[in-house]
């Protein structure tokens, strides 16, 4: 199939329809910069609060009238554009894709050669997130602003998470799962340039286990720590060949004193900067709490070093990494049971994106010029994207859309098949966008017998009004169509004769229902969920007690004690602190809706991760191994991203 890197099929159709956009973006900005000034933000009305002079109030009264004018001398520009930029809307093509030539060695070719569908199993990570880049007078709505700069802290803050090392880190105490950055930075130093794990002097106030999972041949420094600069390589070494060192400490101990110091391995825990910001977090730089160079790291940051290949004359990986890796495999899966013993997979709310981060689907990047600087953030460590997804005009669907689909879709694998469709069924605001169903299918490996194995993801934005519960449950009927046609359209396939092995089946987005409103019991009771697993989910109406909300309360988007990832995080941790920030469901036959006190659950969880335990090649097992809600993007957004690592495994491996 072929992808479409532009909008339109020449570039006649592609100038004119920026002469046109010229002509309407005039008028659109100041429509947009005036209905802003009058829709504050809760930041913004504390900041007036504080100035005592009342110049932000003055500075409106002043350009309101100035707004006015040129908006009024540039209408007839805007209707001059609008007459030729709606037909040409019926050429435009329903997505744009983007690739990073210069990827070097880790590119998606590259990846390609990782797994061949024997041996060991491979992971695959996926993550989904509404970043609400609407423009900025609509954002403000949800109690957002400045959809551009947000564009942009966004973007970076994915790359920084994706881009770090993998670490995981094992509270084995009964009592005490918390840590501190100042005890747990100093406890381990990953492999050296020896290939030996070294620990540091520290001392350990409790009983813990620390494994640190570093790619083989990468090496975490600055980069790894601030994410790699726009456009600059990522070296994203396979999981595979990780070494695992997991180091004990005794109740009231200390560590084993390392033998002789580890020049440029030693952790190194962020310390020092000033005090914390009040500002919004799209203000701030790299760096900041959303960043692994922040004081305030989560418990993922906190070992941190530099991992040195350790590799013989010949080029191999030494016999100690190879030990230490084979030594680990059995102790990580007997920690993973001992810390959470009601499920198979691991379950955390984490203050950063999962490291080795392979697909990303996004909803409500809705503004273009947002929708580009996304892009070029992303484009740091992701090598394809799909952006500004959808239709204008009257294309595709029976009413007029201002706004496209808001999908945005990325990826480190090669896109080998795209399909968009448009929801037809929507009513009120929800109309205004070409809301729809954004169906992928990329090649993640290949067999020894030259059989292409791929994967597909479908990535939605389902209607938003509560109350309309039957235009959801008609969209999720067509959703489970589309789903099945792509399958049937883009597979070469047959039963005789494979030509493709699938290894997973993934859907996720916004589905703007949760799983605990009595409002919402239709869409709960929904066919989907038969074909789908939902990894948070018992069954119609309960959840699992570890899976809380994603749908934040806006009025508190930017108190001090949300305001940062690390900060977020360890609210979200704690009962009291859900019922305080998170939005809940409530009950029909409540007469006062937001009333917490009738609310159940741990808040609504709209945001969804499902994969298919059928359909997929038949000897192979899909499993979900780590599933995690981000607070990576506290203050972008008004939800929590969601993330899920799936172990793709076959029959061979398993006996």
């Amino acid at each position: 199939m072929v992808l479409y890197t532009t909008p339109f099929p020449n570039s006649c159709l592609s100038a004119l329809h920026c002469v046109s956009w010229a002509l309407i973006f005039p008028c659109y900005w100041l429509v947009d910069r005036l209905a802003a000034s009058f829709i504050p933000t809760t930041y913004e009305k504390r900041q007036r609060a504080d100035d005592p002079c009342c110049l932000q109030l003055l500075c409106t009264a002043l350009f309101t009238p100035i707004y006015l004018a040129l908006l009024v001398a540039s209408l007839p520009f805007a209707f001059l554009g609008f007459l030729f930029w709606s037909p040409l809307q019926s050429a435009r093509r329903p997505y744009i894709y983007s690739r990073l030539e210069d990827k070097g060695l880790a590119g998606g070719a590259a990846l390609l050669s990782e797994w061949k569908g024997t041996g060991p199993g491979k992971s695959f990570c996926f993550a989904t997130a509404n970043v609400c880049l609407l423009p900025d007078s609509l954002a403000r709505v949800n109690n957002l602003f400045n959809t551009q700069a947000r564009a942009k802290e966004i973007g970076q803050r994915i790359r920084n998470g994706a881009a770090r090392p993998q670490i995981k880190i094992y509270i084995d105490s009964p009592t005490n799962t918390s840590i501190s950055a100042a005890s747990f930075s100093s406890l381990v130093s990953p492999q050296g340039g020896d290939g030996v794990a070294r620990a540091v002097p520290g001392s350990i106030k409790r009983t813990a286990s620390v494994e640190y999972k570093g790619d083989g041949g990468r090496h975490p420094g600055d980069e790894a720590a601030n994410g790699p600069a726009s456009g600059d390589p990522v070296d994203s070494s396979s999981p595979e060949d990780a070494c695992i060192v997991r180091i004990g400490g005794e109740e009231g101990g200390r560590p084993p004193e390392a033998d002789d110091p580890v020049p440029g391995g030693q952790a190194r825990n962020g310390a020092g900067g000033g005090p914390r910001s009040q500002t919004p977090n799209h203000n701030q730089q790299d760096g900041d709490s959303g960043s692994l160079g922040s004081p305030s790291a989560s418990r993922e940051s906190l070992v941190k070093g530099r991992a040195g290949p350790d590799t013989s004359a010949s080029g191999e990986p030494g016999a100690n990494s190879k030990l230490l890796y084979k030594a680990s495999v059995v102790k990580k899966a007997a920690a993973r049971r001992r810390r959470h013993p009601d499920e198979a997979f691991d379950h955390e709310v984490s203050a950063f994106f999962p490291a080795n981060l392979d697909f990303l689907c996004l909803q409500e990047v809705f503004d273009k010029r947002a929708a580009t600087k996304l892009k070029e953030q992303l484009h740091g460590y992701f090598e394809y994207i799909l952006y500004d997804v959808g239709v204008y005009g009257c294309q595709g669907c029976c009413s007029f859309k201002c706004l496209n689909s808001g999908l945005l879709f990325a990826s480190r694998y090669p896109i080998m098949d795209v399909a968009y469709h448009c929801y037809p069924n929507k009513c009120n605001d929800d109309a205004l966008a070409s809301k729809g169903a954004l169906f992928l299918k990329v090649q993640v490996g290949s067999t020894p017998q030259d059989q292409r194995i791929v994967g597909y993801i479908a990535c939605t934005h389902l209607h938003a009004p509560q109350e309309d519960s039957a235009i959801r449950c008609g969209q999720l009927d067509l959703l489970q169509d589309w789903l099945a046609d792509f399958r049937k359209s883009t597979s070469s396939s047959s039963a005789a004769n494979p030509e493709e092995l699938v290894a997973f089946d993934v859907v996720c987005g916004d589905f703007n229902f949760d799983n605990c409103s009595s409002d919402d019991k239709l869409e709960q009771q929904h066919s989907l969920f038969t074909h789908y697993r939902d990894p948070c989910r018992l069954g119609p109406g309960e959840e699992k007690p570890w899976a809380i909300g994603t749908l934040l309360d806006t009025n508190g988007l930017y108190d001090e004690d949300v305001c940062t990832p690390d900060n977020l995080q360890k609210v979200l941790e704690s009962e009291e602190g859900r019922r305080e920030y998170l939005a809940f469901p409530t009950s029909k036959s409540s007469g006062q809706k937001g009333r917490k006190e009738l609310l159940k659950g741990n808040g609504r969880r709209i945001d969804y991760m499902l994969h298919a335990e059928e359909g997929l090649c038949p000897d192979w097992k899909a499993e979900v191994e780590e599933f995690s809600f981000i607070t990576q993007l506290s203050g972008l957004t008004d939800h929590l991203p969601v993330a899920m690592r799936l172990m793709v495994s076959s029959g061979e491996e398993e006996a």
